[in-house]
């Protein structure tokens, strides 16, 4: 009796055995015809280019800087370019926008041609922006002096500060406060001074041999040969990122800024230690600006023609200071090659983080626009900020007893 009862349950489990197994065949078929399909007679992969309705050419932009920006993004395509790179080395013809030809020199570092008749207000802008203009393209500068050893003892925290030759006053007032190095709350610290070079034509004396004796002395100098000037600080933050990726990259933190903040190192660092893996990774905080557009006065310090750029900023960190991970740092070198560099240097790391699909993170412990006057004399403000900006040296040797003094009770 029983397995009567079971013989209608054998024949439906023979004929969902029989579907299945047709299914099996037909997919099998469809695999070896579309596998044949994308091969020639001798066996060899062909390259399948995609139809005009999905490769259309891109409209240029008229503005220069979105034009060569367009022209990286062609080129790291990560879709296109391994079937472009195929089919060239096949010497098959496909068709691409007209403008990928009109690169400028082979020479990145060679003065490029094309800028001041594809810039048609070239002529009357600042002397220091045609130079940058004309030398975009180049990231590759000598270096100086450079300072191989200053992470060997792995530093937790790598503190690097923009500077200027001039500035020796700014630099060992960092020193001797929120820049020393050595240990500092049981963590490593490692501090470096990033320089360019200083012209006569800029009406700086020639102070070379003076650093050359403040490098050799304190060991925390880095030196480039470009011109240090406002519209090349983008420069000097690649530099320092590809000095990065081959001297520091164990470096677990990075604090970046300019000579003339002040910051709360021991707030710093208390604010990493309590970082879960997940967070420290990604780390970029500072004092975060949004939805800006270029300033189209002529009489700004950061003034960026339509000829030049079209469009928002990207968020971004003001360039006083901020910190982010050291991780981090070293992917932000490899996408700074996919973007083209842009004469103001914390858009331009903004404009890096988008490309990894990052925003920075707005930390109200930043004040690069300074505190209220009566917040300026008063020890426990500075106990909870981690950058304030801007002070001098003076105020600086002033404020750091203030962070150090054991008897401060700023509850």
């Amino acid at each position: 009796m029983k397995r009567r009862g079971n013989m209608p349950v054998a024949r439906r489990k023979g004929r969902v055995f029989c579907v299945v197994m047709m299914l099996n065949v037909f997919i099998c078929i469809l695999v070896g015809v579309s596998w044949n399909h994308g091969r020639d007679k001798g066996g060899q992969e062909k390259v399948r280019i995609p139809t005009k309705k999905f490769w259309h050419k891109e409209a240029r932009s008229k503005s220069f800087w979105n034009k060569e920006q367009q022209y990286l993004d062609f080129i790291f395509n990560v879709i296109y370019n391994p079937a472009i790179d195929s089919v060239l080395s096949s010497n098959t013809l496909i068709e691409l926008p007209d403008w990928l030809n009109d690169t400028g020199p082979l020479n990145l570092c060679e003065p490029d041609y094309r800028v001041p008749t594809q810039i048609v207000d070239y002529n009357s802008l600042p002397q220091r922006f045609q130079d940058f203009l004309l030398h975009m393209r180049c990231r590759t500068y000598p270096m100086l002096i450079n300072q191989p050893h200053v992470c060997d003892e792995k530093p937790f925290l790598l503190v690097v500060v923009k500077s200027l030759i001039p500035h020796f006053e700014r630099r060992q007032a960092i020193r001797e406060t929120w820049g020393r190095a050595g240990v500092l709350a049981n963590r490593t610290v490692a501090t470096v001074f990033l320089l360019g070079n200083t012209l006569s034509t800029d009406n700086f004396p020639d102070l070379q041999w003076i650093l050359g004796h403040e490098a050799e002395l304190h060991k925390d100098i880095l030196q480039w040969d470009y011109r240090d000037t406002f519209f090349n600080l983008t420069l000097k933050e690649i530099l320092f990122l590809e000095w990065f990726s081959h001297n520091c990259p164990q470096a677990q933190y990075i604090f970046k800024g300019d000579d003339d903040v002040f910051i709360n190192t021991f707030r710093i660092i208390d604010f990493l230690e309590g970082l879960s893996e997940v967070k420290a990774k990604d780390l970029f905080i500072g004092d975060v600006i949004s939805d800006a557009s270029p300033h189209r006065s002529e009489k700004l310090k950061y003034f960026i023609p339509e000829s030049v750029f079209v469009g928002l900023y990207p968020p971004y960190a003001g360039g006083g200071g901020y910190l982010y991970s050291g991780e981090l740092a070293l992917r932000l070198y490899n996408t700074s090659r996919q973007v083209v560099l842009y004469p103001i240097d914390d858009v331009y790391t903004g404009m890096c983080l988008k490309k990894l699909g990052l925003v920075p993170e707005k930390h109200n412990g930043f004040k690069t626009f300074d505190i209220s006057e009566k917040d300026k004399s008063s020890p426990c403000t500075y106990q909870s900020l981690m950058l304030v900006h801007s002070r001098t040296p003076q105020e600086m040797l002033k404020i750091w007893p203030w962070i150090i003094h054991p008897e401060l009770n700023c509850q």
